[in-house]
């Protein structure tokens, strides 16, 4: 792994030095600097995401599409919450807001003595192998993503933020970040305390997120693929992850259903091995319509419920569902 460590490395070095660097200097923020680093770190994750997303999903999207496109204002939604994760917009708000609070109170448990712990420790020779290593924590890291969307769809209070994700109807490969803000703060707030409790190593992190952003951005595209009886078992395709989009199927209770506080299927954000152990999997070979329920089935008033079109309409809009007003 070393040589791939190295390549990024020199190129978020060009990039720091060459942008971000003078930039910080130019605004009198030489304070920042060693964040910056950080920060230029994650914006060349990004930048590569992009690229992939460009040179690769798009075009799989014209040759194999699930259905035409025929709401390309709701597309270039999607495309905006893109950036603003992809190229750190979201990241750099919460640096100056949420991870000030975020580093005292882990900064106090350390003081108190918080034992510093490695989850890869406890097999002997696991940290000799940097592939291992990084296998492990990404299947732990899968585990705790698979519990918080369950938490996103059997907590009511949850739902009413995650249903904005849900309530696209034209799911592209722009679809995975078209999240409520405030979703996204509670999801990154659990994971980055898992990568805390665990001890993942910040390289390794970075590089579980970034497998899994595109992972995620390729499993929303608009594209009819499946990966076969064996590939479905052993990774998330967009095929499995379209069906959870299913509208009235994939994200509310399965027929017959096995667990009644299950909510929905194929909740797996990888690996669909959560889905299958926990009894929530559904592998038929289906690409069905996506949406949520209640945009095309009217309420006992007859009123159809409103996600909002734009930006802030959509983030405006579910602060309403969160306190019941909409």
């Amino acid at each position: 792994m070393d040589w791939l460590i190295q390549i990024f490395g020199d190129a978020q070095q060009r990039l720091f030095e060459g942008v971000v660097q003078p930039f910080l200097f130019h605004f009198g923020m030489a304070n920042l600097l060693e964040d910056g680093y950080a920060a230029t770190g994650w914006l060349l994750v990004g930048l590569l995401q992009i690229a992939i997303m460009i040179v690769v999903i798009v075009p799989l999207q014209r040759w194999k599409p699930v259905e035409p496109v025929v709401d390309r204002q709701a597309i270039r939604v999607d495309i905006i919450y893109t950036l603003i994760h992809r190229l750190g917009l979201f990241r750099l708000a919460l640096f100056f807001s949420i991870d000030p609070m975020w580093d005292a109170v882990m900064g106090t448990a350390h003081v108190w003595g918080f034992p510093a712990f490695h989850l890869d420790d406890l097999w002997p020779g696991v940290t000799d192998n940097a592939w291992v290593s990084l296998l492990l924590y990404l299947v732990v890291f899968d585990l705790v993503e698979y519990w918080i969307h369950r938490g996103q769809h059997g907590l009511r209070w949850w739902w009413k933020l995650h249903a904005l994700h849900h309530s696209q109807r034209q799911m592209t490969v722009w679809s995975d970040t078209r999240n409520h803000l405030l979703d996204d703060v509670i999801h990154d707030a659990i994971i980055v305390l898992v990568a805390q409790l665990i001890g993942v190593a910040p390289g390794q992190f970075v590089a579980i997120v970034a497998l899994t952003q595109l992972s995620e951005s390729f499993q929303h595209a608009n594209v009819r693929i499946w990966f076969g009886q064996l590939g479905e078992r052993l990774w998330v395709s967009p095929r499995f992850h379209r069906r959870h989009h299913a509208l009235g199927i994939g994200h509310e209770p399965m027929a017959p259903v096995r667990n009644k506080k299950v909510h929905g299927n194929n909740f797996g954000v990888l690996l669909p091995w959560w889905d299958m152990l926990f009894g929530t999997v559904n592998f038929d070979l289906r690409y069905d319509p996506t949406g949520v329920r209640d945009q095309v089935q009217p309420d006992a008033q007859g009123q159809l419920r409103d996600y909002g079109r734009g930006f802030w309409a959509q983030q405006w809009r579910g602060v309403l569902r969160l306190m019941g007003r909409a």
